[in-house]
């Protein structure tokens, strides 16, 4: 039995321990990214470890011995899930392995915007404080987080958690209604009405026809003055051009972004290219530091073991 792991590089950078997935499978041929076309890749194997590549219904009818593939990740959107199951391929994802991991990176984002870091160590390299004449440069004023609004889309298992942080720096934490669906539970605003009261916006809901462009003109003008806008989920959630319209203008205090549309963004994204002391773009690593990174490896392989002892561990139906 064989098994392959399409594209390694995604997750690995060589600083990983991969016997767990050896130790699942007696063979492997992992690649860091696929070489040639999909179908070829996968040949008579198995098991399909996937992160980003895309397997098409085209895919899954040529690769007459695969029985599962199993994601490096949580979404499910790169695989043709209905045809899977109608070829009798089982799927499984793997679940809360990043938590800790992007939860610092939204107030690793949030304290470097709210506290100027980027403006205050800018003036330290030109000698502003140098030439201040008193022991503390006050150019750029902030306000503690303590006591401030956090306004989360999405509070599953990640906002929740970063709920929770917030609630340890002394935030108020208020929870938006499921956008596209019916959600009347009292304790959560209309996400007009959240906009309208939060200091700070966090996303963490997935990208469905619901959320796409969920934040664009219309949600930026909603917002306070000053607000901080922080997008660890999907680049695709937010209107970038809109955003940073409002972000030149000053009307936004700032934008902490994680994901964007197209991922390596191409040079036309107006993010990925501006030049803006109250813009922190990351190259999509909220997820990825090397603890989650290695229980990334470590849950597909527990995935792997359970399916071959005949039972279904994170399986996604289609």
């Amino acid at each position: 039995m064989e098994g392959v792991f399409l594209d390694l590089a995604t997750v690995d950078h060589g600083d990983l321990d991969l016997s767990p997935l050896r130790e699942a499978l007696p063979r492997w041929r992992m690649y860091a990214r696929p070489e040639g076309g999909l179908v070829e890749a996968i040949g008579d194997a198995a098991v399909v470890v996937t992160n980003k590549q895309r397997l098409d219904a085209g895919v899954l009818r040529s690769a007459s011995r695969l029985r599962l593939i199993c994601l490096a990740a949580t979404g499910t959107d790169n695989v043709d899930l209905a045809t899977a199951a109608e070829q009798g391929i089982a799927v499984s994802n793997i679940r809360d392995y990043c938590t800790a991991s992007v939860v610092e990176q939204v107030f690793a984002l949030l304290l470097a915007l709210s506290r100027r870091l980027p403006e205050h160590t800018a003036a330290v390299r030109r000698g502003d404080w140098a030439r201040a004449g008193q022991f503390s440069l006050l150019d750029y004023p902030f306000a503690e987080l303590h006591g401030r609004c956090l306004g989360i889309v999405g509070h599953g298992t990640l906002g929740g958690a970063v709920g929770a942080a917030a609630r340890a720096f002394g935030m108020e934490v208020l929870v938006a209604r499921r956008p596209g669906g019916r959600d009347d539970r009292p304790e959560r605003l209309p996400l007009e009405a959240l906009l309208q009261r939060c200091d700070v916006l966090s996303l963490h809901c997935p990208l469905t026809p619901a959320t796409r462009g969920l934040i664009g003109e219309r949600e930026l003008a909603r917002m306070k003055p000053g607000a901080i806008l922080i997008n660890t989920a999907r680049g695709a959630l937010v209107d970038g051009a809109a955003l940073l319209c409002w972000l030149r203008d000053g009307r936004l205090g700032g934008a902490g972004i994680d994901v964007l549309p197209e991922e390596p963004p191409p040079a036309s994204d107006p993010l990925a290219s501006a030049r803006l002391d109250n813009l922190l773009v990351t190259p999509h690593v909220a997820w990825a530091s090397s603890q989650a990174r290695q229980r990334a490896v470590d849950a597909v392989a527990a995935n792997i073991r359970a399916w071959r002892d005949g039972r279904a561990r994170n399986r996604v139906e289609g």
